[in-house]
């Protein structure tokens, strides 16, 4: 039976092992998917997070519920010898080993792309994951519990102060929904006042969200403005030491949250620890049929899709010739790669994938948002529900679906939950405070020799001398 070995476990990973499931007749291949979590996190949904709209557990996909035919490997790929069909899994417990396959899928993801400036690595955060998603709302809502309790001044002003690095769709959102979750949260803290809250979003380009026109871009800057959240343009981060944010104009912010979505690039891990061919920007270099290679020539029995590969954009629309990365093209790409793939196994020919954007949409905080596709702009209300339409329909599952249908109905109805869970991130800290310890042992009794301060050898006493005579004569 053909292995098959998906590297990743993200969009492009679940899809691709979830559309095999049905393919695949039974016995036809066996598949195996490996990812360091157990989960398929559904980024979309990271801002709602981090600002108490979705629960964390809900956006998140468990891999074993759903994928019921595949196997589940929770372990880091730390090499690829395609040469030999050979990949080095490497457990969170326990030794590397080799794992062989027949055909294997790169669907490894993106991480985080910084750059080197001083106090970025030590102090700020990302927002790939759920873990990063769930630690900004908490550290929010703390600094809130902290700064009630100062006096008005700087200390209390920083630890209200968010700074977000980036105008992508990410940062924006993110950017949005943290303000309009803090003012939500003043009501709750009349020894605060909205004036005391800042929000700072650093932008390198001279507009934010390339991905709708200008115009809207203006729409958002103007609506941000009015709540009071400050966008800076063509202005970069030259330092954040000690949570003091240097901008390139000689702006100082002090802020005790620094948020970073300035851009991603393929998982280094992977791409580098494979002999698998790799274009300039260290993505996988992919064929419109999602085979690794060029038009020129295949890499037999190895694909790739998602944010690690650099598939060409046959629309004509992609930056540079290729599809951006995105959660729209990941999803569409596992799909026709998982068919492929298939087809492939059967002798017959894979189609190129070929998908033409359907268009941009945003939450920019409690019922309010932007959409566009083509010439057709949406504002406020109306893409608000457009954002939540569509990212009810494509997060996969209608467990899933249910689950975060219903969190939404319940803060309808009862306000967004304000529980602040910081220390889950050190359950133990009452147990240690208060958990009894040994005493530490005593020091030996000094002998008479050494209390008086001679020199002179203390003798031994004439009761240990005699004592082994003694034993032995009662035996």
């Amino acid at each position: 039976m053909p292995k098959i070995l998906v590297v990743g476990g993200g969009y492009a990973g679940f899809y691709t092992a979830w559309k095999l499931e049905k393919h695949l007749r039974k016995g036809e291949a066996a598949v195996t998917i490996v990812d360091p979590l157990p989960y398929m996190t559904y980024q979309p949904f990271l801002p709602e997070v981090a600002a108490g709209s979705i629960e964390a557990r809900h956006s998140v996909v468990a891999l074993r519920r759903h994928l019921k035919r595949t196997k589940v490997v929770t372990a880091k790929v730390t090499g690829i010898d395609h040469a030999h069909k050979t990949a080095t899994l490497t457990p969170a417990v326990g030794e590397p080993w080799q794992e062989q396959y027949d055909q294997i899928v790169i669907t490894a993801g993106a991480v985080s792309r910084t750059f080197p400036i001083p106090g970025i690595a030590d102090n700020a955060i990302g927002l790939k994951t759920i873990e990063e998603a769930v630690a900004i709302r908490d550290k929010l809502m703390s600094n809130f519990d902290k700064a009630a309790l100062l006096p008005p001044g700087p200390a209390r002003e920083r630890l209200l102060t968010v700074v977000v690095v980036g105008g992508g769709f990410a940062g924006i959102e993110v950017f949005a929904e943290l303000r309009s979750f803090a003012s939500a949260l003043l009501k709750n803290y009349p020894e605060l006042t909205f004036d005391e809250t800042h929000f700072h979003l650093i932008e390198a380009m001279g507009r934010i969200m390339p991905e709708v026109s200008l115009k809207s871009s203006e729409w958002v800057l103007a609506d941000l403005a009015k709540r009071g959240a400050y966008v800076h343009l063509d202005t970069q981060v030259t330092g954040a030491v000690d949570g003091n944010v240097e901008l390139s104009t000689g702006e100082v912010i002090p802020s005790d949250i620094i948020i970073w979505t300035a851009g991603v690039m393929a998982n280094p891990e992977v791409v580098r620890g494979g002999d698998l061919p790799v274009e300039e920007r260290g993505r996988i270099r992919t064929r419109p049929d999602l085979r690794v290679g060029t038009d020129d020539e295949i890499v037999e029995g190895a694909w790739a899709a998602g944010d690690v590969s650099a598939v060409p954009d046959l629309t004509g629309g992609g930056v540079g010739g290729y599809c951006v990365p995105n959660a729209q093209h990941a999803v569409r790409q596992a799909k026709l790669l998982a068919k492929n793939l298939t087809a492939v196994l059967r002798g017959e020919l894979p189609e190129n994938y070929i998908h033409k954007n359907l268009g941009a949409v945003a939450g920019l905080g409690l019922y309010n948002g932007v959409f566009q596709s083509n010439k057709i702009a949406i504002k406020g209300f109306l893409a608000w529900l457009a954002h939540r339409g569509y990212h009810m329909l494509a997060i996969p599952s209608w467990e899933r679906k249910l689950r975060v249908f219903g969190g939404w109905w319940n803060n309808f109805w009862l306000g967004r939950d304000l529980v602040n869970l910081e220390t889950v991130q050190h359950p133990r800290y009452v147990f240690e405070e208060f958990a009894a310890r040994p005493r530490p042992a005593q020091a030996a009794p000094k002998t008479d020799a050494a209390a008086s301060g001679s020199d002179k050898p203390a003798e031994p006493a004439k009761d240990a001398k005699t004592a082994p005579a003694k034993a032995a004569a009662s035996r």
